[in-house]
């Protein structure tokens, strides 16, 4: 029997799968939720101390199950881009900014215009600095607390944490670290031009790990994590990655001509490719893959947070919402939703608001809004679905995964609105199975990660969507709305160019 453990670090819980790979079965799982520090400022933090309560709280849920003692490897998905900084006794100098901070804008403009502007960052490393990326987090470390930033030993992201209370080892590999802004995803190494705008006085390359390229081991379980988690002492911990790049492993978009889209506290679209993919425009993240390979992906920030606002607002569950969704016809009676709640990364709107137009008294109702409400959060990832297209990745079918892909009435309007179908796994947890494969690899090294995939995930025959034809002509006009709606808005919120 061979059971391996695969751990997320999200925003909002963490989470853990027990994999039986005979049976291929997951035998066993467990959550705990996570509290979010925000402020108006825009600032988004979690303390890392928050994160390893949870897993242990994760962990001894789990102890109920005795599979737990019997795990041979484990591997760590975690939310990308945020910055964990420690001295050097590993511990942790300030609560960590995450990906959904906003706070950082005119740290992320200064990089860029020491580098030469946002084009010149992308022939350089491949990709600008946005907001949301890990080095304007540096930057405004420095500017904003510099006794703390003169501490810095070693700068990690989500799960190199993990990793290190895990196993001890400091270490980052090239799809998390892609989303620092600082690595030349070319090369694989970090870019030192980069590395200099972010801190001309400073040897940042000092202060990060080395990139580990593809798949492997960094270490074993310690004896300490050992008594803390409940894990045996001495199995291999893999690398691990951002959850994106774990979901991409989950969800089988491991090889040209797979993609998949995750629909949770944020919005994703993303592919492999053998070759990087480099948008001009910078619209499209030019990422590594946690594999070897890359991975063209594009983030919206507001996917189910936006419906979980207007759920929130009328204060209903989650079946009565999916029922008010369903009753309501394609396009909303008019209503359109733009969910740009926490500002936006695509497009770069870090300052953006949520607007919701075109209401009148005849189409003002809870279903249209709750329906507008999941439309807009799917149209701006239909733009994430073109932009692929013109990058030369088109899609035959979409894997969804993420909270709201348990949706029946979102499978199908993520369907009519990309006129491609969708298919969901039979897991539900996209990164961290895909961690538990990652960990399997480990057992399996003959096996490429590829095989793995293709052995070990299912999909589910009665969820899969496909276009209905009369929504899809429908949907064009309701999308090229939404677009003409963002168009009007864009110039309120400072937009970054």
């Amino acid at each position: 029997m061979s059971l391996v453990l695969g751990i997320d670090v999200g925003t909002q819980s963490v989470k853990a799968v027990i994999y039986d790979a005979d049976q291929r079965l997951i035998t066993a799982s467990a959550a705990r939720e996570l509290s979010l520090s925000q402020r108006s400022d825009g600032s988004a933090e979690q303390h890392p101390d928050q994160w390893v309560d949870a897993l242990a709280d994760v962990t001894k849920q789990l102890r109920d199950n005795h599979h737990l003692k019997s795990i041979e490897a484990v591997a760590v998905s975690a939310q990308q881009h945020g910055f964990v900084a420690i001295d050097k006794h590993n511990h942790v100098l300030a609560p960590a900014k995450l990906w959904c901070d906003t706070s950082t804008v005119s740290q992320a403009e200064e990089i860029m215009a020491r580098m030469g502007g946002a084009d010149r960052c992308i022939d350089i490393a491949g990709n600008p600095i946005l907001v949301g990326y890990t080095a304007s987090k540096i930057l405004h470390l420095k500017q904003t607390q510099p006794d703390r930033y003169s501490l810095i030993d070693s700068i990690l992201l989500p799960h190199d944490y993990i990793n290190l209370v895990l196993c001890g080892e400091r270490s980052m590999e090239c799809g998390d670290a892609s989303g620092t802004g600082l690595l030349d995803i070319k090369t694989r190494r970090w870019s030192q031009p980069m590395l200099d705008a972010l801190d001309p006085d400073r040897d940042i390359a000092a202060l990060l790990p080395a990139p580990r390229q593809g798949l492997g081991q960094i270490g074993a379980v310690t004896r300490d994590a050992a008594a803390r988690f409940g894990l045996p002492e001495g199995i291999p911990v893999a690398t691990g990655g951002g959850d994106n790049m774990m979901a991409a492993i989950g969800t089988g978009a491991t090889s040209q001509g797979r993609l998949t889209m995750s629909l949770g506290t944020s919005g994703t679209v993303f592919a492999y490719s053998d070759a990087p993919v480099i948008d001009s425009k910078g619209e499209i993240a030019a990422f590594c893959s946690s594999t070897g390979g890359w991975m063209p992906l594009m983030c919206t920030m507001n996917c189910t947070v936006t419906t979980e606002l207007l759920r929130g607002l009328f204060s209903t569950d989650i079946d009565h919402m999916e029922s008010v969704i369903a009753s309501a016809p394609a396009g909303a009676n008019g209503v359109t939703v733009i969910p740009f709640f926490g500002g936006e990364r695509t497009p770069n709107l870090p300052d953006g608001h949520g607007s919701i137009m075109g209401l009148t008294n005849a189409n003002f109702s809870q279903s249209n809004l709750l329906r507008a409400g999941a439309e807009g959060a799917s149209f701006a990832l239909r733009y994430g679905v073109d932009r692929l297209k013109e990058l030369g990745i088109k899609a035959s079918e979409i894997t969804l995964t993420g909270g709201g892909s348990g949706s029946a009435s979102w499978r199908q309007m993520i369907a009519d609105i990309c006129d491609v179908p969708t298919r969901v796994c039979t897991h539900v947890e996209g990164a961290a199975f895909g961690a538990a494969l990652q960990a399997l690899q480990l057992l399996d090294p003959g096996s490429s990660i590829e095989d793995i995939a293709h052995g070990h995930i299912r999909f589910d025959g009665t969820k899969g969507a496909h276009p209905n034809m009369d929504n899809v002509a429908r949907y064009q006009d309701y999308y090229q709305r939404y677009q003409d709606y963002v168009s009007a808005l864009r110039p309120l919120y400072k937009p970054q160019e």
